[in-house]
């Protein structure tokens, strides 16, 4: 049976409105804005197709946060949507929900430390990789006050960096290339894409249980966070557009690098070096929130017990934390870019569907988490099939281990 409440270490509620709003901004201000518009541009064949698709990803996106946002005012506690959908529909609902989100932020992590070693030593992208996740694995370790700190500095450089970017690109000269007609499925495709650029906003709800109180900080951090983010991306997609247009966003590895050199070429390494800060940023926040999850799903018996130790000093989940640095270094030495950005979007909109499908059991009459359900469900088909396949096959591996601990929960 699992461990009765009375007798799990719990954390402490240290985040306020800021921090938590910081937290939110750097998990989504990271390395999307810098990298998903390129294979973004590739699917949506044209300027208004990218556009197109940052609305309905965008749209998604508030559909999710807000149900997010509604749960975690409900159920402030560590797991997010694993203790959303265990609550409120089905133990193996809860369960998809923890699994797809320990499986895709994990690779997400170790795609971002490697995004990070390319942009700031292309020469051992995969040394500094590894350095930057012990790095921030020992400021987790140390508290999440100390994570919201260092989110802080993150975010506040990479606003200034982006922010430096579209005024050059406002005011220097214009060469854009067009690219082609729009593809409806292909814009669906984009929304998908970049959807992995705002899939960080449930980060506030996955350390609801360090929210001071949750029920009015979380409601308010998530959307305003989001809205911020929105603008942003939006500000960014208009100036790349006007300035390279969709025909040379589509061939470009770093659009903003691109960007920089067409109208002033001395911000090319400013670029690069924010980059890899808002990368960090986006590395630090992925590893506190796999941490959390894990702890949620291992006070529950659907991973080790030993993952639910709580530091008494520092109150974080310290077990979970190393767990899931220590997985990240294992596939930063052997994992490639390639589809990462397609495989972790797949995931994630699962996660997110299972949030929606909780949502919708706090009021049956509301059309907003039908409409986020719907919309997770028809962006994640349209990603490319290696994605979609490569995330049911896993999904398949976490059936197997659902019924494992099943059996062991009821047979205990």
């Amino acid at each position: 049976m699992p461990t009765p409440p009375r007798e799990r270490p719990t954390l402490q509620r240290r985040l306020g409105l800021p921090s938590a709003i910081t937290i939110g901004l750097a998990s989504m201000l990271g390395a999307g804005v810098f990298a998903v518009w390129a294979p973004a541009a590739r699917a949506a064949g044209s300027g208004p197709g990218l556009l197109t698709a940052l609305l309905i990803a965008g749209v998604i996106a508030y559909c999710n946060a807000r149900s997010t946002a509604r749960l975690a005012a409900l159920h402030p506690q560590a797991g997010g949507a694993y203790i959303y959908g265990t609550r409120r529909l089905h133990p193996a609902a809860g369960f998809t929900a923890g699994w797809a989100f320990l499986v895709g932020k994990t690779a997400s992590a170790a795609a971002m430390a490697l995004t990070l070693g390319a942009y700031l030593l292309p020469e051992h992208p995969r040394a500094l990789a590894a350095a930057a996740v012990l790095a921030f694995c020992a400021i987790n370790l140390l508290g999440v006050k100390k994570t919201a700190l260092a989110s802080a500095v993150f975010t506040a450089i990479t606003l200034a960096v982006l922010a430096a970017v579209v005024i050059a690109g406002t005011t220097g000269p214009a060469a854009a290339r067009p690219l082609g007609d729009t593809h409806p499925w292909g814009v669906l495709t984009a929304a998908g894409f970049i959807f992995f650029a705002f899939a960080g906003y449930a980060r506030i709800a996955t350390l609801g249980e360090e929210v001071k109180h949750p029920e009015r900080t979380i409601p308010r951090a998530v959307p305003i966070a989001l809205a911020i983010t929105f603008t942003v991306y939006l500000t960014v997609a208009i100036t790349v557009l006007t300035v390279l247009g969709a025909g040379t966003l589509a061939d470009s590895t770093a659009p903003l690098a691109d960007l920089a050199g067409a109208s002033a070429p001395a911000l090319k390494p400013v670029v690069a070096i924010g980059a890899g800060v808002a990368v960090a940023g986006v590395l630090l926040s992925l590893l506190a929130g796999i941490g959390r999850t894990a702890l949620a799903m291992a006070r529950d018996r659907r991973l080790p017990g030993a993952l639910a130790a709580v530091s008494e000093r520092f109150g974080v989940p310290w077990a979970a934390e190393v767990a899931a640095s220590a997985l990240v270094l294992i596939l930063v030495t052997t994992m490639d870019l390639t589809g990462a950005i397609g495989f972790s979007s797949f995931c994630v909109l699962v996660y997110y569907g299972v949030a929606n499908a909780s949502a919708t059991t706090l009021d049956r009459r509301d059309p907003l988490p039908w409409l986020g359900l719907a919309g997770c469900l028809l962006v994640a088909a349209s990603l490319p099939l290696p994605s979609v396949l490569g995330g049911l096959a896993v999904f398949a591996a976490g059936a197997g281990w659902y019924a494992i601990t099943e059996h062991r929960t009821r047979t205990a």
